[in-house]
């Protein structure tokens, strides 16, 4: 993989290429990935990679990270596709990890992710065809699952007898949480941070959309 400064450098020449040739400097990067500029200068000098924020300048631009991230032309990758995951982003969708947060829609792009990111994020043994990728929300979660991170969730796992975390699709738009099923049908939906009470959902006010299985993380 390229070294983070090899990658912020691909970024600035698209964010170039996207006005005419205008020379772009780190402070424009940062802006463009929402950051404050100081904490691009740490990711530089850390080595970091702000995985979550670079899936969405890629979805936004149709790019493929495989590109950005190992030079992996689109044409390799079909020749040898099972090298890769090819996984559906809701990059405007947000799981909530406090109150509710916007429900599904048809606003995603298709990204595609190398297996040694595959292989980081312990999502291999999934059948990739079901794991989709939304945002996560709030603070209730923590340190879980942290506001701006990636989720990837196992849509065909709705088996929520198990234990883990799962998604919630609810009338109040869909949670991210530990979820302990009760005798009468109902839920209670368990924050990891100790500040959030438990609260519970009545059967037949909620839907299980899946599991979550793996996650970018915000830096």
């Amino acid at each position: 993989m390229k070294t983070v400064i090899e990658i912020f450098e691909s970024m600035k020449d698209i964010l170039s290429n996207e006005i005419n040739g205008k020379k772009i400097y780190d402070k424009d990067l940062a802006k463009s990935l929402d950051i404050n500029h100081l904490t691009l200068a740490t990711m530089k000098k850390r080595g970091r990679v702000p995985y979550d924020k670079i899936l969405d300048f890629c979805a936004k631009r149709k790019i493929s990270i495989n590109w950005l991230l190992y030079d992996q032309v689109i044409d390799s990758i079909r020749d040898e596709t099972e090298k890769y995951a090819r996984i559906r982003y809701f990059s405007d969708i947000y799981a909530s990890a406090g109150g509710g947060a916007e429900n599904y829609d048809e606003n995603s792009q298709y990204i595609n992710i190398d297996e040694k990111i595959i292989q980081k994020l312990n999502i291999g043994g999934n059948n990739i065809k079901h794991i989709e990728a939304i945002n996560v929300i709030g603070e209730s979660m923590e340190p879980t699952l942290k506001e701006g991170n990636v989720v990837f969730i196992d849509k065909s796992n709705k088996d929520i007898q198990k234990g883990g975390i799962y998604i919630l699709l609810t009338q109040n738009g869909l949670f991210i949480k530990r979820v302990l099923c009760k005798i009468d049908g109902s839920c209670d939906i368990i924050s990891d941070n100790p500040s959030y009470p438990v609260e519970n959902i009545p059967s037949g006010f909620f839907e299980v959309v899946g599991k979550a299985v793996g996650l970018l993380s915000k830096l």
